[in-house]
């Protein structure tokens, strides 16, 4: 135990002096007939499918309570459109930041008069009911919702879910969203386990976007893949794109913060697939 505090605080401690850098932007909005992904940062994504405004996991905290956020976000929440769902993945604190989601539905209120319907694993209920959402939907996995043209489909993930160290009972997992025509996976925090082969068996996601930071030291890869983890489940999903998260933003682990980018091209390279590996800059639109 006092060695893991001793590794956080130099955690905190670098974090601290390290300067925020990047910039927003606002995102480009995309006709119904096409598909919008606009990383934000972090696991936090603005999404356009079927015609629907979707944000996942949204965090635009400046701290983490110690941790400061060394990028700005992509995109800052007034600049963008009513938001009709939000996708949390799991109830750790940098993907479901309560302050973020009171804030998403206030924008989207002033800009439509009604609030975002939000979809959560189970047993999440509870964190996010207070929040003045227009309904909360939980999901088990393999359970789908259907919002309009838009099917969301809860999968599975290896990680947990506590929101605090014995509440392990809350639910977690990832998304697979799906209109006639687009699809994309959002994996949440995950390690690599043989469930990315079935994922891409039964659902054939177009997009992945697939986390590859915090895995220093070597044990945090139970819980979330490495550069050469997320290739390998790549590969297993068969998916035409890959799209890069969970990096750069916070320092929750021991890698050099761009270390995680220069392991994905080598890894890519190795695996062939160098050209369907897709680094969007935080804020830029890439349309589909």
């Amino acid at each position: 135990m006092r060695k893991r505090a001793r590794q956080f605080g130099q955690l905190i401690r670098h974090s601290a002096v390290t300067p925020r850098i990047g910039e927003s932007h606002k995102p480009v909005l995309v006709p119904d007939t096409q598909m919008g992904v606009t990383f934000i940062g972090h696991a936090s994504f603005f999404l356009q499918v079927g015609g629907e405004n979707i944000v996942v996991d949204p965090n635009f905290a400046r701290w983490l309570f110690v941790l400061k956020r060394l990028r700005q976000p992509g995109v800052k929440v007034r600049d963008l459109p009513p938001i009709d769902l939000v996708l949390i993945t799991h109830a750790h604190f940098d993907h479901l930041h309560r302050p973020s989601l009171r804030s998403l539905v206030h924008h989207t209120k002033q800009w439509r008069g009604s609030a975002p319907t939000i979809v959560v694993p189970e047993h999440v209920f509870d964190l996010v009911s207070d929040l003045g959402f227009r309904d909360v939907v939980e999901l088990n996995w393999w359970n789908s919702y259907r919002h309009r043209d838009v099917t969301i489909t809860h999968v599975p993930s290896r990680h947990w879910g506590a929101r605090i160290l014995r509440d392990a009972h809350r639910g977690y997992g990832g998304y697979v969203m799906r209109d006639g025509k687009h699809s994309v996976y959002h994996a949440g925090d995950t390690a690599y386990f043989p469930g990315f082969r079935e994922i891409g068996m039964r659902l054939s996601p177009q997009v992945a976007l697939l986390p590859i930071g915090a895995y220093n030291p070597p044990q945090f890869r139970n819980v979330h893949t490495s550069p050469g983890d997320a290739t390998r489940a790549f590969l297993d999903l068969n998916s035409r794109w890959m799209v890069p998260m969970h990096y750069g933003t916070f320092r929750l682990s021991h890698e050099p913060m761009d270390e995680p980018l220069q392991l994905l091209e080598q890894e890519a390279q190795r695996a062939g697939i160098k050209d369907r590996v897709l680094v969007l800059p935080e804020g830029i639109t890439k349309i589909f």
